[in-house]
């Protein structure tokens, strides 16, 4: 029994090396599948697998990250770009979805762009480190403001493969091209998230991706990214799949590379762009913002108890705001629980078809009517977390909740999702369902 146990053992340790190998490197990709890795935003045709190297398209923008985070690690691939000019990247202590107005990850930045791309003084055709979208580093020189460029220029140019090892410690960050160490930066957070690759126009080919981690050096809770809590895109950033197009909205609902356009001028029956599928209980993120600036217009006023501000008159008092369009949210398939984009005083997030039924309670109307206006400026992103359990809605914009667990009495148990129409240019991104 002893021998058996003994030669059991044995074979367990060397099949143990033989996956990690003797050097401590495990693959990150095993060459036939994307197994371990998550497409974010992108198409299925995005991130593919060929000849045993994950092949990127380079369309949309977006990422692949891996399924789980890392703390300490060596890290080292190869890459090349199939044409001159391509843009490209990697994102480390990444967060699991998008950053709000942008198709990227939060993270520190290799980048991964092509001698043909050109340069200039603030950045170099590869080998820059540089913290984006919340992100922060202090870097190593040579650098400008947070990026660090890289001591001597070391990458080949497409279609050449080129070999990368990354080291990323304790906040410290250091990458090696082809053989020699470049750049780095100290000081980062995130120091503990996800890998990903970036996908930003390039054509680029990914092997022999592996990595070794390092003890872990105990990072705060404020230094590790977010743990991913299943979330899945609803647009694709290629086209318009998992969503109906009626005939008549061709052409004015339109995928435009990360951000889903609608120019205001469907001429379907039903202008609405609803999901394909129905949903029941949910968290829903979605960016939106206004593309052009609009015009003036008198709005009326609303307390915070969703009545209209009336004066001596009883007449409604109004308030002149600059007035890019009217859109919205229709939950459940009911447009009368549309949760509102716009730009009158008491903010975006409000449910206008609940507000405004005399029929509901005091209570119900003053639930629905954000405490308040959140909106970033004309021009910018905004982000909507939509929380639907039950008949109780929450809504999160910006960072700040707007509607706290506000009833919607009658609301159906299930059905699809829209972005609305109502005659006004309009964007959306970053579009994410979690089914609860």
């Amino acid at each position: 029994m002893r021998s058996r146990v003994s030669l059991l053992f044995c074979w367990l340790l060397v099949s143990q090396l033989t996956a990690l190998g003797q050097d401590g490197f495990a693959p990150l990709f095993d060459g036939k599948t994307l197994k371990g890795w998550v497409n974010v935003n992108c198409d299925s045709t995005t991130w593919t697998v060929k000849e045993g190297m994950i092949h990127c398209s380079g369309i949309p923008t977006g990422a692949l990250r891996t399924d789980r985070q890392y703390e300490n690690f060596i890290l080292e691939f190869e890459w090349r770009h199939l044409k001159a000019g391509g843009n490209a990247g990697l994102f480390v202590w990444a967060e699991p979805i998008s950053a709000p107005g942008v198709p990227f990850l939060r993270a520190i930045e290799v980048q991964i762009l092509d001698h043909g791309y050109g340069k200039s003084d603030w950045f170099t055709t590869h080998g820059d480190i540089f913290p984006i979208h919340g992100s922060t580093m202090v870097p190593d020189p040579p650098s400008r403001g947070s990026r660090s460029f890289p001591s001597e220029m070391r990458s080949n140019g497409a279609p050449e493969w080129n070999h990368y090892r990354v080291i990323c410690n304790d906040g410290t960050i250091k990458l090696a091209v082809n053989g020699k160490e470049v750049s780095g930066g100290t000081e980062c957070r995130y120091r503990k998230g996800y890998i990903a690759l970036e996908s930003e126009g390039g054509l680029v080919d990914y092997r022999n991706i592996r990595l070794k981690e390092l003890p872990s050096t105990q990072p705060a809770p404020e230094d590790s990214a977010p743990v991913e809590q299943g979330f899945r895109s609803l647009y694709n950033g290629v086209n318009l799949k998992g969503w109906r197009l009626p005939r008549g909205s061709e052409g004015h609902w339109k995928a435009n590379d990360w951000r889903l356009t609608y120019d205001g001028k469907s001429e379907a029956e039903d202008k609405h762009l609803w999901t394909e599928k129905s949903y029941r209980d949910f968290v829903l993120i979605c960016d939106w913002r206004w593309p052009q600036k609009g015009g003036a217009r008198s709005v009326p006023v609303i307390l915070p108890n969703g009545d209209y501000k009336t004066g001596p008159d009883g007449e409604r008092e109004t308030v002149e705001v600059t007035y890019p369009g009217d859109s919205g949210i229709y939950l459940r398939g009911s447009s009368k629980s549309q949760v509102n984009i716009w730009t009158w005083p008491i903010g975006s997030g409000e449910v206008y078809g609940y507000r405004n039924d005399p029929d509901q309670t005091p209570e119900t109307r003053a639930g629905v009517t954000p405490s308040a206006a959140a909106d970033k400026p004309i021009g910018e992103w905004n982000r909507f977390v939509i929380t639907m359990k039950g008949d109780r809605l929450s809504v999160t914009l910006n960072g700040q909740q707007v509607i706290q667990q506000a009833r919607l009495p009658g609301i159906p148990e299930s059905g699809p999702i829209a972005l609305q129409h109502h005659g006004d240019p309009i964007e959306f991104a970053s579009i994410y369902i979690k089914e609860l």
